[in-house]
C-alpha cells in the first residue's frame, strides 16, 4: 500500500479507480492501523531532520489533495458518466450516499488526527468545497442525530463555518416547532401556555428582569423561539427587538462597574474577574450571561462580545496554552516567552517563586501555584514548568468559579446540540460574526422590492456612496440596517439583505426594519440628497430610525 500511494501513475491519474479502491482499504482498517500506515507514509527516515520535516509536509500534502480529489470528482460526477458510479446504488446520489466519497472521507480523517498533532497544514484546508455545496443537510444531520448510517457532521472537519451555521439552524428551527407544537397541545389540555419564550424588559432594569425571567423558565420553555418586549413599548418581535435586547444586555453585564469581568487595555479583550468569594447573586449573573450567550447561539443572533479564544476553547473542552494567553494579555505573554529563552542566571534576574498575586475587586490575593510555592525558587530548570502552572492559573484555576456558573447557563441551551460539531475558531465566528465587511459580496446578493432593480439610478447611486464610506461608515450602515455592525458566519453575502423603495422624492431620512435586514429609501432627487439623507441616519442609528 505504501509503494503504491508512492506511485507516480497515482500523481497523474488522482481520479481513477484504483485510487478509490486504495481509499476503500485504508478506511476498513482500525483507526490505530490507519494512524501507523499515516505516520509511516509520511515520515521520511533517510533524510537531515530539516529536509525531512520539508519532505513530510510535502507528503502530507500530497496525500491531502489525492483523498480530495477523489472527493471533489466523485461527488461532482453524473450517476452514468464514468464506472467511479457504477458502484453507487441506483436511487440517489448524495455525497452522503456515495461509497467513495465516504472511503475517502475517512482518509481524510485519517489525516487530520496526524494535523491535529503535528500541525501541518491549517485545518481549514480540510474543508472540501464539493461536500459543502451538495451536501444534503435535512439529510445528513437527522443521521447524525440518530446515529444512524454516515453523516459528515461524524466528520465536520470537512465541513465549512457556513454549513455548520446552517446546521445548528436546522437543529434550532426543528426544535422550535417542536416546542410550538408541544405548546398548542398544552394549551388544549391544561391551558394557556405561550408557544414563545417571551421576556417583558424594562429598559432600566434589564439585567434584574432578564434574570428573574429566565430563571423562571423550565428547559422546554429555553428551547422556544425567543420574543422579547420593552416595557411601555408598542411593536412586535420579529427579530429586531431581540437583537436590541442583546445588545442592550450584553453592554450593561460587561460594564466594569459590576466587577464580573475585566478589561485589558492592550488587547481590549475581557475576561473573567478572579474573585474567590462568589456569592449566590453574582454566580447567577455569571449563569445568565453564559445563558444569554446560548440563547443569542440559539436564536441565530450576532453579539458584540470581545473574549479571547481561550473562552471558545473552554467551551469547547480544548485546552488552553500560552498562545492563548498571549492573546489577552499580550506583554505577559510575551515576558513569559522571554523567561523561557533567557539565557542568564533566572534565579537572580527574576527573583521569583512559585507563588503570584492577583488583585480583584480591590482586594489582594495570593496563591500558590504549586503545594509550598512560596518555597519553590525559579529557575532554569523548572521555568517551563511555572509558565505553564502561570497559564494554567489564569486561564483556568483563577477563574474557576465563575467560567463554571458561566458554561451552566451555556449548556442549558446548547447541551447536546449541534454546535460540538464546531471548532472553538468556528464558535468565535458563529458567535461574533465577521468584521471582515465586504460589501462587494454584499452588493452582489442584496434583494430589491418595491419596483427598484440593480440597475435603477437611485440603487446605482446607493453602492456608488458606499463603497466610498469608510469602515466605520460602512459599520454604522450595516448597524442601522440589521441591528449589528458584523457580518454573519460566511460573510456579507449570507445577509438576505433587502432594499426596498419608500415612495418619491422627500426630506424623510431612511429607515430600516432591522427584523428583516430591509433598508428602506425615498426616491431621492439627486446623489448628493441620498448622501446627505444616508448619513445622517446611520450617524444617529441608535434607537432612531429602526422599526
Amino acid at each position: 500500500m505504501v509503494i503504491m500511494f508512492q506511485c507516480f501513475f497515482f500523481e497523474n491519474e488522482p481520479s481513477t479507480t484504483i485510487n478509490t479502491d486504495l481509499c476503500a482499504l485504508i478506511a476498513g482498517l482500525s483507526h490505530t492501523l490507519q494512524d501507523t500506515l499515516c505516520v509511516y507514509l509520511i515520515e521520511d527516515h533517510s533524510s537531515s531532520s530539516q529536509s525531512s520535516e520539508k519532505l513530510a509536509k510535502n507528503t502530507f500534502n500530497y496525500l491531502l489533495n489525492i483523498f480530495h480529489n477523489v472527493v471533489r470528482d466523485c461527488v461532482s460526477l453524473p450517476s452514468d458518466s464514468d464506472t467511479l458510479v457504477r458502484r453507487l446504488p441506483e436511487t440517489s446520489f448524495t455525497p452522503n450516499s456515495n461509497p467513495a466519497v465516504i472511503d475517502a472521507t475517512r482518509c481524510l480523517a485519517m489525516l487530520y488526527r496526524l494535523n491535529e498533532e503535528l500541525h501541518y497544514v491549517s485545518y481549514t484546508e480540510f474543508y472540501n468545497d464539493a461536500v459543502n455545496e451538495n451536501l444534503e443537510i435535512k439529510e445528513d444531520f437527522p443521521n447524525f442525530k440518530d446515529h444512524k448510517g454516515f453523516s459528515f457532521c461524524d466528520y465536520s472537519f470537512i465541513l465549512n463555518p457556513a454549513v455548520k451555521a446552517d446546521i445548528l439552524k436546522v437543529e434550532s428551527v426543528f426544535q422550535m416547532r417542536h416546542e410550538l407544537q408541544d405548546a398548542f397541545f398544552r394549551t388544549l389540555l391544561q391551558g394557556v401556555n405561550s408557544p414563545y419564550l417571551v421576556l417583558e424588559i424594562r429598559r432600566e432594569h434589564i439585567i434584574a428582569d432578564a434574570l428573574q425571567q429566565l430563571y423562571q423558565k423550565s428547559i422546554h420553555d429555553l428551547k422556544k423561539q425567543l420574543r422579547v418586549q420593552f416595557v411601555g413599548e408598542e411593536g412586535v418581535d420579529e427579530g429586531g427587538v431581540q437583537k436590541e435586547f442583546f445588545q442592550l444586555v450584553v453592554r450593561e453585564l460587561f460594564d466594569l462597574k459590576y466587577d464580573m469581568f475585566t478589561f485589558n487595555e492592550e488587547s481590549r479583550l475581557y475576561w473573567f474577574s478572579a474573585n474567590p468569594t462568589l456569592d449566590e447573586h453574582t454566580l447567577q449573573e455569571y449563569r445568565l450571561a453564559g445563558l444569554l450567550l446560548g440563547l443569542a447561539v440559539y436564536n441565530s443572533v450576532i453579539l458584540d462580545i470581545h473574549f479571547p479564544r481561550a473562552l471558545y476553547k473552554k467551551l469547547m473542552n480544548v485546552e488552553v496554552n500560552l498562545q492563548d494567553l498571549k492573546q489577552l494579555d499580550p506583554s505577559l505573554g510575551k515576558g513569559l516567552e522571554q523567561l523561557l529563552v533567557f539565557d542568564g542566571p533566572v534565579e537572580s534576574e527574576y527573583e521569583r517563586t512559585f507563588q503570584v498575586d492577583m488583585e480583584s475587586c480591590g482586594h489582594v490575593y495570593t496563591y500558590d501555584l504549586k503545594p509550598n510555592g512560596s518555597k519553590i525558587i525559579l529557575c532554569k530548570e523548572n521555568r517551563q514548568e511555572f509558565v505553564n502552572l502561570y497559564t494554567k492559573f489564569l486561564l483556568d484555576t483563577s477563574m474557576e468559579q465563575p467560567f463554571g456558573a458561566f458554561v451552566q447557563g451555556f449548556r442549558l441551551v446548547c447541551q447536546d446540540s449541534a454546535i460540538k460539531i464546531f471548532r472553538p475558531e468556528e464558535i468565535e465566528q458563529l458567535i461574533c460574526g465577521s468584521s471582515d465587511l465586504d460589501f462587494e459580496a454584499l452588493e452582489r446578493s442584496t434583494v430589491y422590492d418595491g419596483g427598484w432593480t440593480k440597475d435603477s439610478a437611485i440603487i446605482k447611486y446607493f453602492w456608488e456612496i458606499v463603497h466610498e464610506f469608510s469602515y466605520e461608515e460602512k459599520k454604522k450602515l450595516l448597524f442601522f440596517a440589521t441591528g449589528s455592525d458584523r457580518a454573519p458566519i460566511g460573510g456579507l453575502s449570507k445577509l438576505q439583505f433587502v432594499i426596498a423603495k419608500n415612495g418619491g422624492d422627500s426630506d424623510r431620512l431612511p429607515t430600516s426594519h432591522t427584523c428583516y435586514n430591509v433598508l428602506l429609501l425615498c426616491e431621492y432627487s439627486s446623489k448628493e440628497k441620498l448622501q446627505e439623507r444616508l448619513l445622517t441616519s446611520i450617524s444617529n442609528a441608535e434607537g432612531f430610525g429602526m422599526i
